[in-house]
Formats: C-alpha cells, sequence, structure tokens
C-alpha cells in the first residue's frame, strides 16, 4: 500500500468517512483490526479516540453517529509515542499493538493504534509509519470540510472568548523545516486574556509575533482581532515590518476604544543568515539559550500597539547562532501569582527535548506555580535555530 493509494480511496470518501476508510484499508491490506484514531485535545493532556464502539464506556461523548473517548495522556503509551515520535509495539491478546505517531512539520496531531496478529518486520514497520503520515494530512486536509476533528479536540466546553481566540491562533502550533523547529502554546485564564501567537514561513522568511491584549473576555479578543488580523493582511500584502506595523498600529488605534492596547512583539527572521528583526511594543524581553547559558534579549521598549495612531515603531535587530533557542513570552508566564517559575531552570531542563515539549513543560510550570488558577493567559512561542548549513 503507499500513500498515494491510500489518499486516493479517501479523497472519495465524504470528510466525515475518512478515518474509517483509512482503517478498512489498513485492514485489508497488512491484517489490522481495532484500528483507532486518537488525536490530542486542545488542553495537552488528553487523547480522543475516535471509536463509534466504545459509546458504552465512561469518558465518552457523542456528536450524532460520531463517538469520542477522552483519554487521560499521563503515563501512557500515547504520551509516550508522541514525546519520542517512535513506534511503540507491545504483546497484547495473542498479537502485537503497534502505536504510531501521526505528525505533519512537527505537528504532533496524535496516534494511530492497530493491533497485528505477529510482529511486524521493518518493511511493514515502515509502512504503518508511512499510513501514520498519511493519515495526518488526512486529518489536516478535513479540517477544512468539517467539524468532527475540531469537536473532537474539545473536551471542554468553549466560550465566545475563548472561540474567538482559537480561530487567531495558527492552524498548527508546531513547525519542523531545515533551518528551524518551532512550536507555540497558550494555556488561557479561567477568563480568556486575549493573548495570541501566529507564524508564518516563506521562501526566505520566518514570520513571528506573540501579542497580549489588555483585559480579558470578550473585549480582549476582539482587540487581538483587530490586531492579529490587521498584521496578517500586511503580511499577505508584502509589506515590510515598518509597513507592516504602522498600519496594524493605525488600525488599532482606528478601532478600538481610548485607553485600549495590545503589548506584542513581531519579528522577521532572515533564513540564509539568521538575523531578526524585531519591534518591541512594550512587551516582555525575549529569553534566549546559547552554549547553555540562558539570557535575556534588552531591547528598547516602544509603546503598546493602538495607544496612539501614527507610532513609528523602531526595528531592532540582533543575530542567531546555529544551536540557539529563542523564547517569546507573555507576562502571564512572569504574572505574580506565577513569578516562581523559574524560567532559565525550565529551559535548562528542558534543553535537548523539541521546542514542543520546552512550551508544554513552562506552560505546566506555570500551572503548578498558580495551583491551576491562572489570572492572565499563559503564552510561549519557541524557536530552536539550526542554520541554513543544517
Amino acid at each position: 500500500m503507499t500513500r498515494r493509494s491510500l489518499l486516493g480511496r479517501i479523497d472519495e470518501a465524504a470528510p466525515v468517512d475518512a478515518v474509517e476508510v483509512a482503517e478498512d484499508e489498513l485492514s485489508d491490506v497488512i491484517g489490522a483490526r481495532h484500528v483507532n484514531l486518537l488525536i490530542t485535545d486542545y488542553s495537552g493532556r488528553f487523547v480522543v479516540r475516535f471509536d463509534r464502539s466504545s459509546w458504552a464506556r465512561a469518558g465518552t461523548r457523542r456528536h450524532g453517529e460520531d463517538v469520542a473517548e477522552t483519554v487521560a495522556l499521563a503515563g501512557t503509551v500515547y504520551e509516550a509515542v508522541l514525546r519520542s515520535q517512535e513506534i511503540d509495539v507491545r504483546e497484547h491478546d495473542g498479537g502485537v499493538v503497534v502505536t504510531v505517531p501521526v505528525t505533519v512539520r512537527g505537528d504532533a496531531i496524535g496516534v494511530l493504534e492497530l493491533w497485528l496478529p505477529k510482529d511486524p518486520d521493518d518493511d511493514a514497520l515502515g509502512e504503518i509509519r508511512e499510513v501514520a503520515h498519511a493519515f495526518g494530512y488526512v486529518v489536516v486536509a478535513n479540517r477544512r470540510y468539517t467539524d468532527l476533528f475540531e469537536w473532537g479536540q474539545r473536551t471542554a466546553p468553549f466560550s465566545l472568548a475563548a472561540e474567538i481566540q482559537r480561530r487567531l491562533l495558527p492552524g498548527a502550533f508546531s513547525c519542523d523545516a531545515a533551518t528551524f523547529s518551532l512550536a507555540g502554546w497558550l494555556e488561557p485564564a479561567s477568563t480568556v486574556g486575549g493573548d495570541t501567537f501566529d507564524y508564518a514561513l516563506d521562501r526566505d522568511t520566518l514570520h513571528l509575533s506573540i501579542t497580549d491584549a489588555v483585559g480579558n473576555d470578550v473585549r480582549a479578543s476582539l482587540l487581538a482581532t483587530v490586531l492579529v488580523s490587521s498584521l496578517r493582511n500586511g503580511r499577505r500584502r508584502s509589506l515590510g515590518l515598518p509597513e507592516q506595523v504602522r498600519s496594524a498600529n493605525d488600525a488599532l488605534a482606528r478601532h478600538s476604544a481610548v485607553g485600549a492596547f495590545v503589548t506584542g512583539q513581531v519579528a522577521r527572521i532572515d533564513l540564509a543568515s539568521g538575523l531578526v528583526r524585531i519591534v518591541n511594543a512594550g512587551h516582555p524581553f525575549p529569553v534566549l539559550l546559547r552554549d547553555g547559558v540562558v539570557g535575556e534579549i534588552e531591547l528598547a521598549i516602544d509603546l503598546p500597539f493602538g495607544i496612539y495612531p501614527g507610532v513609528e515603531h523602531e526595528i531592532q535587530e540582533f543575530a542567531l547562532r546555529p544551536g540557539d533557542r529563542l523564547l517569546l513570552v507573555t507576562d502571564g508566564v512572569l504574572d505574580r501569582n506565577s513569578a516562581h517559575v523559574d524560567v532559565p531552570s525550565v529551559l535548562g531542563a528542558t534543553a535537548d527535548l523539541h521546542p514542543r515539549e520546552v512550551v508544554r513543560a513552562l506552560s505546566d510550570a506555570v500551572i503548578a506555580a498558580t495551583g491551576g488558577d491562572l489570572r492572565d493567559d499563559s503564552t510561549v512561542l519557541c524557536l530552536d535555530w539550526r542554520g541554513p548549513g543544517a
């Protein structure tokens, strides 16, 4: 079986039937049974199994004919596979259960779990890994046509503010490329605080932003919507960084109440040189891990976005070196009820991990420090820079 044939069959199916079609293909070709797709939920602490036969079990939800079973990640084989990105094979019920990561360009979507009558050889494992990779693209593609996966990933209901905030975040929270690996994470407060992060990859440039709107709930989400939408509009109109930021600042000043503002950083990284050009609009300093040493990059601080129209924000520069880890955070990570989170220690302890594990470790540290009572959103964007020769 090839990825082309699998995707060909799925392409002919209705979006909501894509999982079942892929399961049928695996069963027919390699004798697999009990094939299940489990995708990570939005909290990052559960996986959700799509399995109509599981309706009678605890922790299940129904959406029409579709059933989703919520499974806690901590201490499970699913957590181990997601973190290691390696296939797990273990004996079960006279055969073996194979658990495979489903990942697209560094975005860990979930795992594929299947039962086989005997240990798979290297060729079979390679084929299974290829199918799981294809499955990732199935999920990505079908999100455009159905709410099935979106519904499954919501193990807790969203408020209106959270719904707006979610739409402002990138479609994938992680991205792997030749020169870098990138991951972001947003841990919302009980009343959404208006944090966002964003990125986009061009042929020669990586675009980054992290923002924090004043206030909470819908008002903060609306401020964030105006700013992020304007930043994206400027980027897609091929505006330079000064023009993009000026346009976004003026749009926010024009469409928000007096006294409303958004802090943030907007950056562009040249993929050929590692040169970072950045605007710092009243935001916490970036943190850099270089050669085992953690320190802040002390940027000049400009006014937050939206206070006055016509503000000219300074374009500042610094250079990344291969092996650098760059961290952008919102003040929810540094807020007074999470002030005893030791960011340098967390960075040091996670130096060998992928950025998607780093941002989760920092988020978990904030939750532990606050006892789960976050008074502000906590957002982290982590970039590992390998450089053009990687």
